[in-house]
């Protein structure tokens, strides 16, 4: 249910076993390179034989761009290579669905991004991890804005919504799939689905020896490419291509994900709001923020936590007792149940909760009420705690914190500063969005801004 009618709140959230949270170093990892190997699309704008080592890895007419990935970053930037060097070859290689989470993102909506942050510093503010590292230009080259327009000029009507959520005006997320698979094939782009890059060395003249494998059938195959743009997610694989090739991982952990509160009383609670009471705990969009903020902290404390909330964050303490003494003066002989105090902003139902906490009978009347019990009444409206016992799952999105760290990579470019011609786009980076359409957006850009790069890479090597 919705606890509050229209009133913010105020959260804090300490980590462990209910005292702060100590700071710790962020885990990272570095291994050697390793190998890899390619593809070969048939019925393409390129042809690639396969091949069953890495030295007679088949080459491809002209320069040749692969893709890991085929989700919202890799389909993008696939495109805007495309677009920009027509001539250059563009292979996207998915092992499973093409723009999966795209899909069912948004309860099958797909919340396209946020149309309420045109200052790209605000909007920065919206990533817990790179939060810092965004408010130059990376979404200044293609934001919010930038991305609108995109599906906007291809065809999909978009409306904004009153938080600043952006959705096809049609619901539906096949809108923006469809919109994107059409836009691919009709340049060209090569998508492969059922294969995975298992591996990647590195090849003469700074190619890539990309192995590719399928997990049904026994099928191998190398494939040499020019580019290389790392879009698959924060799944294992992208972590471990990018490891291969020199670069160093910050662990994953989960990110946008529900609360497990220990509390028999507020399970009685249910609907939507701010804040959402489930049969199992909080959740909604403020808690979904707070857990993409309290991400590591809450991993390293096993999940378990107190939760601190105040329901009535406009008002002092001191105001909200004068107000209960008032509420007592006027209404002494009506229930208490009956008459809460308009200013607090809360539902009788969540009323009630506060008084069954609180050990006051919902039946005594007003005048009744002492003095203590008012003040207790207060004290709890400004540091209502729920204990914290576990995590649920957020089912809209599934988002990691965690990838190849941002300093490893030119936000200009999103080009590897250890690996020319190796770039990154999307969840595979240390940056994550609070919910609201802003890891979308992260990907829309990066894999824009990488799309951009490669592509005038290619134009000028024809030249």
């Amino acid at each position: 249910m919705s606890l509050k009618s229209g009133l913010a709140s105020f959260f804090l959230l300490q980590f462990g076993s209910l005292s702060s949270s100590t700071s710790t170093s962020t885990a990272v990892r570095r291994c050697n390179f390793g190998h890899l190997r390619p593809v070969p699309p048939s019925k393409r704008a390129f042809t690639c034989l396969a091949t069953s080592s890495p030295q007679s890895a088949e080459k491809s007419d002209g320069e040749l761009l692969v893709v890991v990935g085929g989700g919202a970053a890799g389909v993008y930037g696939a495109i805007r290579a495309k677009s920009l060097a027509p001539h250059l070859n563009v292979l996207v290689v998915e092992k499973g669905k093409l723009l999966s989470k795209v899909k069912i993102s948004g309860g099958g909506r797909c919340n396209v991004t946020n149309g309420h942050c045109p200052d790209t510093k605000i909007l920065a503010e919206h990533y817990p991890r790179g939060h810092r590292e965004l408010r130059g230009s990376f979404f200044n080259t293609h934001g919010p804005g930038d991305t609108m327009s995109w599906f906007t000029d291809h065809g999909v009507a978009l409306k904004i919504e009153e938080d600043g959520r952006v959705f096809p005006i049609t619901n539906n997320s096949s809108s923006i799939v469809d919109c994107l698979l059409s836009e691919a094939r009709e340049r060209g782009v090569c998508l492969q689905t059922g294969k995975t890059v298992t591996s990647v060395s590195a090849g003469v003249q700074g190619k890539f020896i990309l192995k590719v494998e399928k997990r049904s059938v026994e099928f191998l195959e190398y494939l040499e490419a020019d580019y290389l743009l790392i879009a698959s997610g924060g799944s294992r694989q992208g972590y471990d291509l990018a490891v291969q090739l020199g670069h160093s991982i910050v662990d994953g952990v989960p990110s946008l994900f529900t609360f497990k509160i220990k509390d028999p009383l507020l399970s009685e609670l249910s609907g939507l709001g701010p804040m959402l009471v489930t049969h199992w705990g909080l959740s909604g969009p403020v808690i979904l923020r707070l857990s993409a903020w309290g991400a590591r902290d809450l991993f390293r404390a096993g999940y378990k936590a107190l939760l601190m909330v105040d329901f009535v964050p406009d008002l002092h303490i001191e105001d909200m007792k004068s107000i209960l003494s008032q509420q007592k003066q006027k209404f002494a002989k009506q229930k208490v149940l009956n008459s809460c105090p308009s200013e607090f902003g809360i539902v009788k139902r969540f009323w009630k909760y506060m008084l069954d906490r609180e050990g006051l009978n919902c039946d005594t009347l007003w005048a009744s009420v002492s003095n203590n019990s008012l003040n207790s009444v207060a004290y709890l409206l400004k540091h209502c705690t729920f204990e914290v016992v576990g995590k649920g799952q957020y089912k809209d999105e599934f988002v990691t914190a965690g990838g190849v760290p941002l300093s490893e990579i030119s936000l200009k470019t999103m080009e590897s500063k250890i690996r020319p011609n190796l770039f990154f786009a999307g969840e595979v980076l240390n940056v994550d969005g609070v919910t609201g359409g802003f890891n979308f957006q992260n990907a829309w850009s990066g894999g824009y801004i990488a799309g951009t790069t490669i592509g005038e890479l290619a134009a000028k090597a024809v030249c």
